[in-house]
């Protein structure tokens, strides 16, 4: 099956010199939700806008949805959804103008129902007849979606959706993105609120420096790279960590109260039970056990900071 984005080889390098993109190489598929990960200045908002057409690219090729983004612009870009991190939409214009206004702005013919259902679907239809300037940020956020959804494309780019949304909001606004998937849409999203990922992608990719440096299924990202913490709360405080206990990954903790014995989340169950055998021998009692799995956040940070000087 024909990929919905083919990204081969693109460079961006700006007149200065500065390589903002380095032969980044990635293919999204149909009906995922791709999730976009990077620290400030890693080259996201930069992809996602070679992608849409805001940005002309150095090097290499883009498709969307089999089109070329240079020399089939107009039919690309008709593919493409962007909600863009910036709330810039006109403040004195009512939500229906202002939504099918953005259709117009791609040739399509008035659609009253689609943009009915757009609004319905996103909670805005009681909203419609209101004035941007007279919405909270959250309803601003809706409004900049709705407009990006107008044209019914088939690949929606989200660029930080949720930025400055509340935590309800921002559940309601991952429910809304699951129903877009189901009706077919593909949805590339960038994030800072790593939650956001692990709730919703299907794929995860890491860009840093301009680079990807990981593309993987968020499961198997979480099976390779997970670990495991197994935290001992002991009866009596240790001084320091035993001799007989000097070769497992264990350190101490500052008061002295608990062991914390970090493991592979997949094949380390065996030096969990060694572990607890050594501790009995030495008459190590503990009182609680606490296990943590490593998150995706805590992946991230270790991909991201992986051989950095």
């Amino acid at each position: 099956m024909q990929p919905d984005i083919s990204i081969q080889q693109v460079s961006k390098i700006y007149s200065g010199g500065f390589r903002a993109l380095n032969n980044i190489n990635l293919d999204i598929q149909r009906g995922e939700i791709f999730a976009l990960l990077g620290p400030n200045g890693a080259g996201k908002t930069t992809l996602i806008s070679i992608i849409c057409g805001i940005v002309n690219l150095s090097e290499g090729r883009v498709l969307a949805a089999g089109h070329d983004i240079i020399d089939d612009y107009r039919a690309a870009r008709e593919t493409i959804g962007l909600v863009p991190q910036e709330l810039n939409t006109d403040a004195f214009e009512t939500v229906w103008d202002t939504v099918s206004f953005s259709r117009g702005l791609f040739g399509k013919p008035p659609a009253p129902r689609h943009i009915e259902k757009v609004l319905k679907d996103l909670s805005l239809w009681d909203k419609r007849k209101s004035r941007i300037l007279a919405l909270s940020g959250g309803m601003k956020r809706r409004v900049m979606i709705a407009k990006a959804l107008s044209h019914e494309p088939r690949i929606l780019f989200l660029d930080e959706p949720t930025a400055g949304v509340d935590v309800e909001l921002r559940r309601d606004m991952w429910e809304m993105v699951r129903k877009l998937r189901e009706n077919g849409v593909t949805i590339i999203l960038t994030t800072h609120y790593i939650e956001e990922a692990e709730e919703m992608a299907d794929r995860i990719g890491v860009i840093r420096d301009g680079e990807i440096i990981l593309v993987e299924e968020k499961t198997r990202l979480m099976a390779k790279l997970g670990k495991k913490e197994l935290r001992l709360h002991l009866q009596v405080p240790l001084e320091k960590v035993p001799h007989a206990l000097a070769a497992e990954p264990v350190v101490l903790s500052e008061d002295g109260y608990e062991l914390i014995y970090t493991f592979d989340a997949q094949n380390e169950q065996a030096g969990v039970a060694r572990l607890l055998r050594k501790m009995a021998d030495e008459g190590i009692d503990f009182k609680d056990l606490q296990t943590r799995e490593s998150s995706l956040e805590d992946i991230f940070v270790g991909l991201v900071h992986e051989n950095k000087p």
